[in-house]
């Protein structure tokens, strides 16, 4: 310890590492977590270099400064949203299967579902996105009224067949806002109108909904589907999924009210028939109300997504082996307290007394006053100047590792002010 504490106040190269815990979620349109991930190593490691014994050639301003190297520890997280089923199948050891199932507007796509490795190889990652997700649509195709989630519903028949049996669902990102209702006839339910046809797909039809028919409803009895979820919206009412989701899909503030009285019909009809009310629960009502379908007719369990990662990654003990974590994720704002991954980590740091840096495209206004409460030490935005949105895109992986050095270097620069 001695030699330690004077090799610290020398500023020699056998200065101890800092272990840093670099935990970014996916920013969205422009990198993935893994790729976010990298960035951040980059950065930090560039300012290690700098401990290293200087020569002639080396930058003054690099010499003794305080720190011996960083040593970032990468662990990619997702929120139940895109890059979930990457995320979990690619920590585990698993592997991607792929099938064609029908996309949000009935045309044929070609969808990826996971199978963890190891110990959990009977559990299945599905990701919504992949086959119901806003990203197979072009903006001039949106159309919540008739989006249907019915692809969900066949991803999961197809691990169920291939002998999975408990199914982590990861629901954010969607095109749809019809409740689960395309999921479920998907595995063998009937919704039918009050002259007994089957409705057609999308969230307005429910309005119609009179009887629900589960004699050809498939899922074994044994069967356990857990629902990572990234919001915790109800179903109905101005803060449910019509309401709050509706215009990012595309939705009028006229198809909103008729969306809306849709899928309160819809809770009405599944807690008469079905005895599962719905309306009102936590969560239900992300993904344009898949978690209140799932719910109702597969008994799911509804796990904040974010926090259903963290468990599944072991992330409390990667947690304690570091100093620090850096997350961070596209944009920090209202929503980032309510589930996402900024947020799950600054809890569970705070909770180990561990500091937590979030590095994000853009910070609003009043998101870091709001995060802090919930245990996140500062957010610092990547972006270095006035930029157009699309060039920031495109160079993101170089802002990030840019503002990482950044940090880096501020937080050698605190080591060395101390002494």
């Amino acid at each position: 310890m001695a030699q330690e504490n004077e090799a610290q106040q020398n500023g020699s190269a056998a200065a101890p590492a800092v272990r840093v815990l670099v935990c970014p979620n996916a920013f969205k349109g422009s990198l993935t977590a893994a790729q976010a991930a990298r960035a951040i190593a980059e950065g930090l490691l560039r300012v290690g270099k700098s401990a290293e014994p200087a020569s002639a050639q080396a930058d003054p301003r690099d010499r003794f400064i305080g720190i011996g190297r960083f040593e970032p520890l990468c662990l990619p997280l997702a929120d139940g949203g895109d890059g979930t089923l990457e995320t979990l199948v690619e920590a585990t050891g698993g592997a991607i299967q792929r099938t064609s199932v029908r996309g949000p507007l009935g045309a044929p796509v070609e969808a990826a579902w996971g199978r963890l490795g190891g110990a959990q190889g009977d559990t299945a990652v599905i990701e919504m996105a992949e086959a119901s997700g806003l990203r197979l649509l072009r903006p001039e195709d949106y159309d919540p009224l008739h989006a249907s989630t019915y692809g969900t519903g066949e991803l999961m028949r197809a691990a169920l067949e291939a002998g999975c049996r408990t199914l982590i669902v990861g629901i954010g990102g969607s095109a749809t806002n019809d409740g689960g209702a395309g999921m479920a006839q998907a595995l063998g339910a009937r919704l039918l109108d009050a002259e007994g046809n089957d409705l057609p797909p999308g969230g307005a039809a429910l309005r119609q909904l009179a009887r629900i028919d589960l004699s050809g409803f498939r899922l074994p009895p044994e069967a356990q589907v857990i629902v990572a979820c990234d919001v915790d919206n109800p179903l109905v009412g101005p803060e449910g999924a019509s309401a709050i989701y509706g215009p990012q899909k595309g939705a009028t503030p006229e198809m909103v009210q008729e969306l809306d009285a849709a899928l309160a019909h819809y809770a009405e009809v599944l807690r008469a028939q079905l005895g599962v009310k719905v309306a009102d629960i936590p969560g239900a009502g992300a993904a344009g109300g898949l978690g209140a379908g799932l719910l109702a007719f597969c008994q799911a369990t509804l796990r904040p997504g974010t926090e259903m990662v963290l468990d599944v990654l072991q992330f409390d003990a990667r947690l304690r082996e570091c100093r620090l974590a850096i997350t961070g994720e596209g944009k920090l704002d209202a929503q980032t307290a309510r589930g996402k991954v900024v947020a799950g980590v600054a809890r569970r740091a705070r909770a180990a007394g561990v500091p937590v840096v979030a590095l994000a495209g853009s910070v609003g206004e009043g998101a870091e006053e709001r995060l802090r409460q919930e245990g996140l030490t500062v957010a610092l935005s990547i972006v270095d100047g006035p930029l157009p949105l699309e060039e920031a895109l495109q160079r993101a992986y170089v802002l990030m590792a840019d503002a990482a050095e950044r940090l880096a270097r501020l937080l050698a620069l605190g080591v060395r002010l101390e002494r």
